[in-house]
């Protein structure tokens, strides 16, 4: 399908928009020695860090995926396991990359709440997809719309946060999402008031060609809604189509790890290529960083 450039106007609900810095490369915490690299999957050596930690917060337990409040239940079946489950658990989280990774805890307009995933693409930045930021359809009152505060917390392990946590309420999107609720332009950010990302490091991100990512192992980091909550969850596959809008991949995902960053792995460096968002039967799927979302992140970045 081709891509629709109007459908990625920019929508801030705060009306401004942050400035375009130049390039794409990894934050300064975010170099990584070569030798990590294996055929484009992320080594989980240094995964472990000693033993699961689950939160003891009540108020933390049990939230509803993001993806459910704009599909209601069937948001539960839009992130897939494909097969058998392969995701392992990352516990070594205050080590880079696993701490740009960031659960998020979202109240949206009517005071309820909800889980979801973002990575820093940025000092303040962060991406995610367009239904964490932006509720479609819920058919609750009061519900729909920008949300009205996201408490973002980077490397989160359990009741362990290790860099702490940040609130904001600046969001991005595109009209794409916001007016139309189309899939193929679910993707957005979250603007933070610090530089929290300064401690964290953070991802690459580009305009890959066809080629290129068809090659590429998607490599995805999140906050899945089916483990202990605020756990950190990791598996790679293949990247098994592509088109102008989108990426599918048999990477495992499971609600609450929408947002999450579907990045390659090559030559040391970490730049994501899709914002996952969708699952289905044979694969899962993200809104691929084609120019025009390449742009925006690029104007949203800070």
């Amino acid at each position: 399908m081709p891509d629709n450039t109007d459908l990625h106007t920019s929508v801030a609900n705060l009306g401004g928009e942050s400035s375009a810095p130049a390039g794409i490369e990894p934050g300064a915490l975010g170099s990584a020695p070569s030798e990590h690299v294996e055929d484009g999957l992320e080594v989980t050596s240094d995964v472990f860090d000693g033993p699961a930690i689950e939160a003891t917060l009540a108020d933390l337990d049990d939230l509803p995926d993001i993806a459910t409040a704009s599909y209601g239940e069937l948001g539960g079946s839009l992130e897939s396991i494909i097969g058998t489950d392969d995701r392992v658990q990352v516990t070594a989280t205050a080590n880079y990359p696993w701490r740009v990774h960031a659960s998020l805890l979202i109240t949206a307009a009517d005071g309820s709440r909800w889980i979801g995933t973002g990575w820093f693409l940025g000092p303040h930045t962060l991406g995610t997809a367009g239904h964490v930021v932006f509720i479609k359809n819920s058919g609750v009152p009061g519900r729909d719309g920008w949300v009205r505060s996201i408490q973002v917390i980077p490397g989160r392990n359990g009741a362990q946060q290790p860099y702490g946590s940040v609130t904001s309420n600046n969001f991005r999107s595109v009209t794409g999402w916001t007016n139309n609720g189309d899939q193929n332009y679910d993707y957005g950010a979250i603007l933070l008031p610090t530089e929290l990302g300064q401690q964290t490091g953070w991802l690459g991100f580009g305009n890959f060609d066809d080629a290129t990512i068809r090659s590429s192992v998607a490599n995805i980091a999140g906050y899945p809604g089916d483990k202990p909550a605020g756990t950190l969850w990791f598996h790679a596959s293949d990247v098994v189509d592509v088109n102008a809008l989108e990426v599918f991949y048999k990477t495992d995902t499971v609600g609450g790890q929408s947002g999450s960053a579907v990045y390659r792995y090559a030559n040391g460096q970490r730049h994501t290529f899709a914002v996952h968002a969708y699952g289905g039967a044979s694969s899962n799927s993200g809104t691929r960083i084609n120019a025009q979302v390449f742009a925006n992140l690029q104007a949203w970045k800070a």
